[in-house]
């Protein structure tokens, strides 16, 4: 039987969390029936060490999406591609082009990853994206949040969305717990009797650290705390400094981007995110599956169906520095038994997002779409 070929396009194989989702599926599909095909710009990528030794890896020679539009279309021509699948609204765009100008008989199938709109040009660049979108095949829709979005603000009709949640590879997570080791330099963060917070983010504005930072130099004052923030971004300067101006600074800690963030969430006893808006929120599921309690903003959309509206952890006001400092303390203030009960329903929670059940349901969806006239 011929195996079916999906190229998977994304800008680069960074440390975000689409990234992140196209590693997982692609490392966890069935190679009896799929050959995977990775196309990123020519950028280096953290995950790029990650992926497994069989995907076929091509960089475009180009640092620009707009450039990659040929470069794309001789590929799928020349690959004998199958499914084109690719993730964000530019790169979905330039997919989708690419598709159409290599005159093949390939399947489109884009996959939106964040609830994006606001202003009036984003709205209507949204729904510029809607008219490009509808060339597609088959969209994919990672929370129900995001597809309530894309029919509001793109003009997709309900019925052409398919939602598959975000995959995470639990097994790799235990194995990177069991045998991974904080860096030497940091081991004396969590040799405390402090109470450690955790985030991991891009530095950028939606994100939302400066409200984190407001509500950590809250707890600060009421709890022995220390706040440490994975990630990197162009905000660093910026948040360096409210710490300072804050008071909060020698209890701060950015560490930057680590392979291994589990075993650092691990360690810790809370974990929060302090989002402004989110497709899914990858990286809560992952840390319900370390055991790590969760406190999160209510943004649109992903964390309240990832915490099943606060029942696998606690939800605050988004932009709200002294709910989520109420919301930190009542979690760093239970008593054992209790913190004990929310990890190990936050861990069972995580193995609905097992990477094996939903790269399932991709599979199922690319078998789909190819039967599609």
């Amino acid at each position: 039987m011929k195996k079916v070929k999906v190229l998977f396009f994304i800008y680069q194989m960074g440390g975000g969390g689409a990234a992140r989702t196209l590693l997982n599926i692609i490392n966890h599909l069935d190679r009896t029936t799929f050959t995977p095909i990775l196309v990123t710009l020519n950028f280096q990528g953290a995950y790029e060490a990650q992926l497994k030794p069989d995907v076929t890896f091509i960089k475009l020679n180009t640092k620009r999406l707009r450039g990659s539009i040929f470069r794309l279309a001789h590929i799928i021509r020349r690959e004998k591609i199958d499914i084109v699948f690719s993730t964000i609204p530019n790169v979905n765009t330039i997919a989708i082009l690419a598709k159409w100008i290599s005159f093949t008989r390939a399947k489109n199938i884009i996959r939106e990853a964040d609830n994006l709109g606001g202003s009036f040009l984003t709205n209507l660049k949204l729904r510029c994206f809607g008219f490009i979108y509808k060339l597609s095949d088959q969209i994919i829709s990672l929370s129900e949040g995001v597809k309530d979005n894309l029919v509001n603000r793109y003009g997709i009709k309900p019925k052409d969305i398919k939602v598959i949640y975000n995959p995470i590879d639990l097994q790799a997570i235990e194995e990177k717990i069991e045998h991974g080791e904080i860096a030497p330099e940091y081991k004396e963060l969590f040799s405390t009797t402090a109470k450690v917070i955790i985030t991991a983010g891009r530095l950028v504005d939606q994100k939302g650290h400066r409200t984190l930072l407001r509500a950590f130099a809250q707890v600060k004052n009421r709890i022995n705390s220390r706040l440490i923030i994975l990630g990197e971004g162009p905000l660093l300067d910026v948040l360096s400094r409210q710490a300072a101006d804050l008071g909060i600074q020698d209890s701060v800690h950015f560490i930057g981007f680590q392979d291994n963030p589990y075993i650092y969430f691990k360690q810790a006893d809370l974990f929060v995110l302090s989002s402004k808006h989110e497709g899914f929120s990858h990286v809560i599921a992952e840390a319900l599956a370390t055991g790590t309690p969760v406190v999160s903003t209510d943004c649109q959309s992903g964390p309240a169906e990832v915490l099943n509206d606060g029942e696998y952890g606690l939800l605050c006001e988004v932009g709200n520095a002294d709910d989520m400092a109420e919301k930190i303390l009542e979690v760093l203030t239970l008593e054992n038994g209790r913190v004990t009960e929310i990890t190990n329903n936050g861990y069972y929670r995580s193995r609905d997002f097992d990477a094996k059940q939903i790269v399932q349901k991709y599979e199922e969806t690319f078998m789909e779409t190819l039967r599609q006239k």
